[in-house]
């Protein structure tokens, strides 16, 4: 070899092994860095470790040795939970594909992970696991810690799958079997579950968790008795939780052998889920109270049961029904039965609930349907039912017992057999009679005359014969009311019924109004003779006996009624002894007519008749030739009572005294103020006629003629006309042909609007359209009575104006003129009828305390008709309650309800258990409102109303199922009411929401 080749090649070797001692010097360097890092990372230093592989990676350049950096760089950050762990094993996959670690490092993070007890994280690791490529020492590992991941992450197929591969695992088998089984458990396969359970039963380690397991498998198996004694083995090793868990078991297993009173302790121990019982578990303690005949406790769990909607809730409720039965509450098993019977679970539980929700309802009443409804609803629904003949005898009676007739009526109108036509006939007469005292007289004419088309039983027969009769007399139909009140009479069965004590008085008043004075007379005498004890009849008959005998011109048998009339003194006393004056005169007792009238006078100073005694005293004494005292009756008439219909006939009177004593000037003066002041009157015509014939005797034509024509309404030379046009329209009316008179009478008015004959041509066509119910047609005309200078018209106008404006509910037009009404009445009646509309109109527009304050007149006045009386106390009442002042309203509604029929009695009830309710009387309080649903169901309002009071009575006294079930009835039965549904649905919300504190069943509507 040639030299300079042999030192090329020395050199080259040189290099070369300079070369590899330095990197093999640089390898060692890092490799020892490594070792070191290994070290720290295998004694879990993993922080420093972790900066020192970094250091490795980032300064070697040995690929090996820059990817074990980059994995145990990962494993590191998993180990000190560094939010980019994930990444940097993903970046170590990535960036090595080829590493032998890329499954190591799936598996050991996943195994981390595991080991820390993350298995959602540990099962994302094992997905990426290739489990082929695991060495066969670690598969079984794999197998279960992935199936457990997978079982932790509630993926139970997956986990079953990984957790078989391991079942027969000397290190697993136990762990996988118990799992296996409890997933079957979970999953309701207890077969399964228990065989696997089985197999590890011995193992010390899950046999006390398998005791309670496997009671809870025999239990749900079936195998009650193996699941008490394995519970009862268990229970005294466990904690509160499983204490509570193995109760339920032992209680519900007793439950299902029947063995009641064993099951009640352990049921009652039971905690609930999270402190909660629900539905069911209330049931089954419910229902073993109940087979021990302890219905107490029993209706105590049952009432518990709020919202259920399946076949345990329909079971529950019918025996709440059975406890409520056992323990005489028939309110609340009417409830109980009644939610029962609307539950398709159990259709024989259903049918037996719908028969006893039909017969308590007839016994006490129904407050959401009417008992006819119910009873025949269940025969519609059964029809062959062995309880059939029973329903039917009970339906009939319910028609009338329920009183709720208007709907009875409705059912009743498709029925055609005799009993049904028999309750018919008695349910049309009641409804008639609620109409009447409604004063609704038309309706309850045609309900008397559809019982009497029915003539099943006597007695209904004789009673509707009477009540007709009465209807057409309050109709005027006087002809009608005689004829019935005779065939009453007749009737055999007349005389035992009540309407026949009265029938000489009711004979007596309908001979009176047809002006057949004579029978009336008769029959008002028969009255008296045979009445016993009704004074205030005995008074009225007196005073009508007398007016028939006065009227017959029989003045002295007139004067002994009156007095026998004012030593009753019951009613109308004043009237009795102004008459008796008057009778005196007619029989020519002058003297003893002054004599009675100054008595008169002196006696009554309230009267409204007094104006009446103070003008026929002033007469009297003209007749008398006593002008001054005549004069200064006059004068003190004129003075008093400057608004009665007596003014312009007293002026007139002076001005005749004057004329007759030649006194021109003062005649003039009072005849012109009579013309000026009561323009149109018979006196202002009489008073300018009168006038006419002085200015003549004067010589003062020109001066009269001035005057006349100031005078509008005198028409001197139509005058004859005007005469003949108003008679040709009287005879019209005084002949009863309605229709031509108010066409006469229009045609007058038309002609002569301010003529001599205007004003009772207005009076009286008002009086046409007021009969024929043409009210608006007869207002004009009646205000133009009212309007007037008071006149003999004016009192009976006020009163027909007012009434068309009370029925129209025009207040503000009504209140003047019942106050009109209320000043100038002469007949005590009207003024009570004034005071008894001005409480109402005053109510209506909200003025509480005028309301009031009439309210409390009306009730001053002596001898007042019951509705009056008690339509006072109702406005005292319903303004109280206005105002807020409860204390008075309780009273008020007190005397309402002794005295109060039909909306106004219910309302009076629900009052009652209203005000019994903020008392804290709840049982008292459900009683009253037992009565108004039994007594008042047709009364809508109140019913729904009283039923929200029921609600909340009942969950006062903890019965929170009849609270809830209620307030829900509430809301479905009445949506016509909406203030009372939206405070039913306040309440139930609230209950509801107290009760989900304890029952899981239970949800809340946030609507």
């Amino acid at each position: 070899m040639p030299l300079f080749k042999k030192q090329l090649i020395l050199v080259f070797l040189f290099t070369t092994t300079f070369l590899f001692a330095q990197k093999s010097a640089i390898y060692t360097s890092s490799f020892q860095d490594y070792q070191k890092a290994l070290t720290l990372y295998n004694n879990q230093q993993y922080k420093a470790a972790q900066s020192l592989f970094d250091d490795i990676k980032y300064s070697t350049e040995d690929e090996v040795l820059k990817s074990d950096c980059s994995y145990y760089i990962a494993n590191c950050a998993v180990r000190l939970n560094q939010k980019n762990a994930d990444d940097l094993i993903e970046e170590f996959v990535e960036e090595y594909p080829t590493s032998t670690k890329r499954n190591t490092a799936f598996l050991d993070v996943a195994d981390y992970y595991f080991e820390n007890s993350k298995y959602a994280y540990a099962r994302k690791w094992y997905d990426k696991v290739d489990d082929r490529s695991i060495a066969r020492t670690e598969r079984e590992k794999f197998n279960f810690n992935y199936g457990y991941s997978l079982y932790a992450t509630k993926d139970k197929r997956g986990a079953t799958k990984y957790l078989n591969r391991v079942a027969n695992s000397k290190d697993y088998g136990s762990q996988a079997k118990y799992y296996i089984g409890y997933m079957a458990y979970e999953g309701d396969d207890y077969d399964t579950a228990n065989s696997y359970f089985d197999q590890v039963a011995d193992n010390e380690k899950y046999k006390e968790k398998l005791n309670y397991y496997q009671a809870d498998l025999n239990f749900k198996l079936g195998r009650f008795e193996k699941a008490i004694e394995l519970a009862e083995a268990q229970i005294n090793k466990s904690n509160a939780e499983e204490v509570s868990e193995l109760s339920k078991i032992i209680g519900e297993s007793y439950f299902n052998l029947g063995n009641y009173a064993e099951a009640i302790p352990y049921l009652k121990a039971y905690k609930g889920k999270r402190g909660r019982w629900n539905n069911t578990d209330y049931y089954q303690l419910g229902y073993a109270y109940y087979k021990q005949d302890d219905f107490e406790n029993a209706i105590s769990e049952f009432n518990k049961i709020i919202d259920g909607n399946n076949g345990v809730a329909q079971n529950a409720y019918y025996h709440l029904g059975e406890s409520y039965i056992n323990l005489e509450k028939k309110q609340e098993a009417l409830n109980a039965f009644r939610n029962a019977s609307q539950m398709d679970f159990d259709e024989k539980i259903k049918e037996d609930a719908w028969l006893n929700y039909a017969k308590i309802s007839y016994e006490i009443g129904n407050p959401y349907q009417s008992v006819p409804q119910v009873l025949s609803g269940y025969l519609e629904a059964y029809p062959t039912t062995a309880y059939k003949e029973e329903i039917e005898t009970l339906l009939i009676d319910s028609y009338i017992t329920s009183k709720n007739y208007k709907e009875a009526l409705s059912l009743l109108k498709s029925k055609g057999s005799f009993e049904n036509k028999l309750a018919y006939q008695k349910v049309a007469f009641y409804r008639g009679v609620e109409l009447y005292n409604e004063t609704k007289y038309n309706e309850a004419l045609d309900l008397f005359e559809s019982s009497l088309k029915e003539p099943r039983d006597p007695v209904y027969l004789a009673r509707a014969t009477f009540w007709k009769a009465e209807t057409d007399y309050n109709l005027t139909n006087y002809n009608e009311a005689l004829i019935g009140f005779k065939e009453f009479q007749l009737e055999g069965e007349a005389s035992q019924v009540t309407e026949s004590k009265n029938l000489d008085y009711n004979l007596a008043y309908t001979y009176f109004k047809l002006k057949d004075y004579g029978q009336a007379s008769a029959y008002f005498q028969k009255f008296i003779s045979s009445n016993s004890g009704d004074k205030l009849r005995e008074n009225d008959a007196y005073l009508r006996l007398a007016d028939g005998h006065f009227v017959s011109s029989k003045y002295q048998d007139a004067i002994s009624a009156y007095e026998k009339a004012i030593r009753l003194n019951k009613i109308e006393t004043d009237y009795a002894a102004f008459q008796k004056a008057m009778s005196y005169g007619y029989i020519g007792k002058g003297p003893t007519k002054i004599s009675e009238l100054n008595t008169f006078i002196d006696g009554y100073p309230k009267s409204g008749l007094r104006d009446d005694a103070m003008y026929e005293l002033a007469n009297s004494y003209v007749k008398a030739g006593d002008t001054d005292k005549a004069m200064r009756m006059y004068d003190r008439l004129n003075k008093d009572y400057q608004r009665s219909a007596f003014i312009s006939k007293s002026l007139l009177r002076q001005g005749l005294v004057h004329y007759n004593a030649n006194d021109n000037e003062r005649a003039l003066s009072k005849f012109k103020r009579v013309a000026k002041d009561y323009a149109g009157s018979e006196e202002s015509i009489q008073a300018v006629s009168t006038a006419r014939l002085i200015y003549i005797d004067l010589g003062r034509v020109d001066e009269y003629a001035s005057w006349v024509r100031s005078l509008d309404y005198v028409e001197i030379t139509d005058a004859e006309l005007d005469n003949t046009t108003y008679l040709a329209a009287e005879k019209q009316y005084l002949d009863g042909n309605t229709d031509q008179a108010i066409r006469q009478f229009n045609k007058y008015l038309n002609g002569f609007s301010n003529g001599i004959h205007a004003l009772k041509s207005h009076f009286y066509l008002a009086q046409l359209y007021y009969k024929k119910d043409l009210f608006e047609n007869a207002q004009p005309h009646y205000e133009s009575v009212v309007n007037a200078s008071k006149n003999e018209y004016t009192e009976q106008a006020i009163v027909k104006l007012s009434e068309i404006y009370l029925n129209d509910s025009n207040w503000s037009s009504a209140i003047p003129v019942l106050q009109r009404l209320e000043q100038e009445a002469d007949y005590p009646q009207n003024i009570i009828y004034a005071q008894s509309n001005l409480m109402n109109a005053y109510y209506q527009t909200e003025d509480y305390t005028n309301a009031e304050r009439y309210a409390d007149e009306v009730l001053s006045s002596s001898n007042l008709d019951a509705k009056i009386k008690s339509d006072a106390k109702l406005i005292i009442a319903r303004s109280a309650i206005e105002t807020g002042n409860e204390s008075k309203a309780k009273s008020a509604y007190a005397e309402v309800e002794k005295l109060a029929s039909g909306s106004v009695a219910a309302e009076a009830l629900y009052y009652n258990a209203y005000f019994k309710n903020k008392d804290g009387q709840h049982d008292a309080s459900n009683t009253v409102i037992q009565k108004l649903a039994k007594d008042y169901s047709s009364y809508k309002l109140y019913s729904a109303k009283g039923l929200v009071i029921m609600a909340k009575n009942f969950y006062a006294l903890k019965d929170a199922f009849q609270a809830t079930y209620i307030l829900e009835s509430v809301i479905s039965n009445f949506p016509e009411f909406k203030d009372v549904v939206n405070e039913a649905k306040a309440e139930l919300t609230k209950i509801k929401s107290e009760e989900a504190k304890t029952n899981s069943s239970i949800e809340i509507d946030d609507n």
